[in-house]
């Protein structure tokens, strides 16, 4: 272990001193040469190679390299060779590297005058494996992170790649071979024999703790990289680095965001700054909805004149306020909330709710540094600005002038727009959904959602955490904590603007291809969390992953009344990542039993139309029996033969008795037929089975979700 600890160290001296030179010089890249010094030092394979200076002396080095050789233009100012004419390869004669070595001088200088010329690279060429990626790149939210995919050519023209946040340990690494969609090109398709997994995992590996190790570095290629069957050699290394730090976002620790986010959460006393008598003010709809959604704690109204409001004894300041506060909503107009904010401070209250807006959503930056600044001065966690105010059911509490809400369930949901909230409030209603929280973040100036998730993680109303984001504001901190919540609850997120505008620009093709998208939809995933699609896909799977339980293994079985329905279930599985069991051939007949010789076994297995209730009983109670089953998903159509109120109890009948043996498996249902489905797909969820009318799509894909957080959570 100590081995290893020196050679690290010893590397990150080498990478101190190369820096250092590249500093003082003022570039922002390194040169070839100390590209390869860095590689060496972490241990990453590269081909032998030299610097020559004249024509005769790269015709040396060839000769001792062995043919055929590479030649590549050496300058600081000139990054992309190919496109300066400062590469060639296959060169297979010692005349024909010194006619190489003047031309792609010549063609360097015509390129970029002003160019420094160095030399030029002799390099062993490699050839036979595939050629591969492995780069870095740093993302303004989530840091630094380490890139896989296919490379040469066709990094840019498949542009696939996959991310993770640095650094990756080596089962990281391996899922990243796994991540492309052509990751079977790695293990040989065609009698092309299979990349070396370790030796490309291992490097992907050096590179992640390179970039992590050396902050500076913030575009890394190694491109292409030669994957063979016997290791991995990076053929060209390209290294583009800053010098000008960047401000970390401040992160308290968990204690410190759980004792402050306990008591906004779960105040035993609320002020209500703005507080007002008059119907139409938001201050007024925020009384209202504290008072009449029954919430049990202190409730002050602030106004400056005011001697009483709704019944309630009202204070100019909460300096006033003898008694101690939890949280301070605020009701008033943007220009007043730095005074009163600074109030609040010297009250020591813990936590502001600032629904005022006009703040960074209205360009006004200056303003809302202003707050921030005093809320770091006083110790005040801001939620907000420019919000509706959040709502936390346990406690009865409405801390918002939107319709209150009061039935209480076990999903959180947050959400950085108020038409979200609303969205997500009305969704609840109409589907009895009920909530534990639902809270706004706005422009998130410092409450954002891992204080959330740190929070929600120990709240015991709280089984599963959905939320509506645009974006990140700090990443990295999001996606360390989200690795941790999601092993112990499910985590949904529906990130807005999935679509790019185009790749930022960079000096790199690893940082040209880290889309926005790419980099949270690889992120997401490698923290466990459940990404959704959809608005509908971000409440749906808020309403039914509680309900479902938990997976014991990977095999699913569609169990249908019609054909048409099985095929939509199947892509639906497919589309969700579910593996169809491969139907064993005494269970196939084991279902055939109950089925007519026209329906069909296998999987799925199509119990045809006209079938009365005891067949749907029997097959779905096989089904639940089966050890080898996993989970059910049901197709139904509506017949006169079995309505659907008399397949929804046949269902929960038999679901019930099974789980009264202690067989819970997750099973969702897809109803077709007419409105009398509505009720019957009420009645299942009802009775804890994921069902939906006129839908194939959405119970596979809560089912899918469910599956989704198993995995991530080790229990599969």
């Amino acid at each position: 272990m100590n081995g290893h600890v020196d050679v690290l160290d010893d590397a990150r001296t080498i990478a101190r001193s190369i820096l250092e030179t590249v500093k003082r010089e003022g570039r922002t890249s390194l040169t070839a040469p100390e590209a390869r010094e860095l590689c060496e030092a972490w241990q990453i394979p590269i081909p032998k190679e030299a610097l020559a200076t004249t024509a005769d002396q790269a015709a040396a080095q060839a000769e001792a390299i062995g043919f055929p050789v590479v030649l590549k233009i050496v300058s600081p100012q000139i990054l992309h060779k190919t496109e300066a004419g400062g590469v060639l390869v296959g060169v297979k004669s010692a005349d024909d590297v010194r006619a190489g070595f003047r031309r792609i001088v010549e063609s360097a200088g015509r390129y970029d005058p002003k160019a420094e010329i160095l030399g030029v690279q002799v390099q062993q060429m490699l050839v036979g494996g595939q050629e591969v990626i492995v780069g870095a790149v740093t993302d303004p939210s989530f840091g630094k992170l380490v890139a896989f995919g296919l490379g040469g050519v066709l990094v840019e023209v498949l542009k696939d790649i996959t991310f993770r946040l640095a650094p990756v340990d080596r089962t990281e690494a391996l899922s990243m071979l796994d991540g492309i969609q052509a990751a079977a090109i790695l293990k040989g398709v065609r009698g092309a024999p299979p990349v070396d997994r370790e030796a490309l995992s291992d490097l992907i590996v050096k590179v992640s703790q390179l970039v992590d190790a050396v902050p500076e570095i913030v575009e890394l290629d190694l491109n292409p990289v030669f994957a063979r069957t016997d290791g991995a050699i990076a053929a060209d290394v390209r290294v583009v680095v800053d010098f000008e730090p960047k401000e970390a976002r401040p992160r308290p620790s968990s204690e410190a965001i759980l004792a402050k986010m306990n008591r906004i959460m779960r105040p035993d006393a609320v002020a209500v700054i703005g507080a007002s008598a008059e119907d139409g003010k938001i201050g007024n709809s925020v009384m209202k909805n504290l008072i009449n959604g029954g919430y049990k704690g202190a409730i002050y109204p602030i106004h400056p004149k005011a001697t009483e409001i709704l019944g309630l004894k009202a204070y100019a300041s909460v300096k006033d306020v003898p008694g101690t506060i939890d949280v301070a909503v605020f009701a008033i107009p943007a220009k007043f909330v730095a005074q009163a904010l600074t109030e609040v401070g010297e009250k020591k209250i813990p936590g502001a709710v600032l629904i005022p807006s006009g703040f960074a959503e209205t360009g006004n930056h200056e303003g809302q540094d202003e707050i921030v600044a005093i809320g770091r001065k006083y110790d005040i966690r801001l939620m907000g600005p420019n919000i509706y105010g959040f709502y936390y059911t346990p406690k009865n509490l409405c801390a918002t002038f939107c319709t209150p809400f009061d039935v209480q369930g076990r999903a959180a949901l947050s959400s950085q727009s108020g038409g979200i909230g609303m969205a997500i409030i009305g969704f609840s209603r109409s589907t009895k959904m009920g909530v534990s929280a639902i809270v706004g973040l706005g422009n998130k100036s410092d409450i954002d959602e891992d204080d959330l998730l740190t929070f929600f993680e120990q709240d015991d109303a709280t089984d599963v955490i959905a939320m509506h984001l645009e974006d990140l504001k700090d990443g990295r901190a999001f996606a360390d904590v989200a690795k941790v919540v999601s092993k112990k609850k499910p985590v949904v997120v529906l990130k807005a603007g999935r679509t790019s505008l185009g790749a930022r620009a960079a000096s790199s093709h690893t940082g040209a291809l880290a889309g926005n998208d790419k980099v949270y939809d690889d992120v997401l995933r490698q923290s466990g969390v459940i990404r959704a699609k959809s608005l509908q896909d971000l409440l749906q799977f808020a309403r039914g992953i509680p309900v479902l339980p938990t997976p014991k293994g990977e095999n699913v079985v569609i169990i249908t009344g019609a054909g048409g329905s099985g095929v939509l279930l199947s892509d639906a599985c497919v589309d969700n990542d579910l593996q169809l069991m491969a139907m064993p051939a005494d269970l196939d007949a084991a279902f055939r039993k109950f089925i007519p010789p026209f329906g069909a076994a296998g999987n799925p297995v199509d119990i045809t139309g006209g079938e009365p209730p005891t067949t749907y009983r029997n097959t779905v109670k096989l089904g639940l029996e089966d050890d080898r089953i996993h989970a059910l998903i049901l197709g139904y159509w509506h017949t006169i033969i079995t309505p659907p109120m008399v397949f929804a109890k046949v269902i929960t009948e038999v679901v019930d008795e099974m789980r009264a043996k202690g067989i819970n498996k997750p099973i969702v249902a897809s109803l077709a037929g007419d409105v009398q489905v509505e009720e019957a797909a009420q009645y299942l969820y009802d009775h804890g089975i994921v069902a939906y009318p006129y839908s194939t799509e959405t119970p596979v894909a809560v089912l899918g979700a469910k599956y989704r957080w198993a995995r991530g959570a080790g229990l599969l």
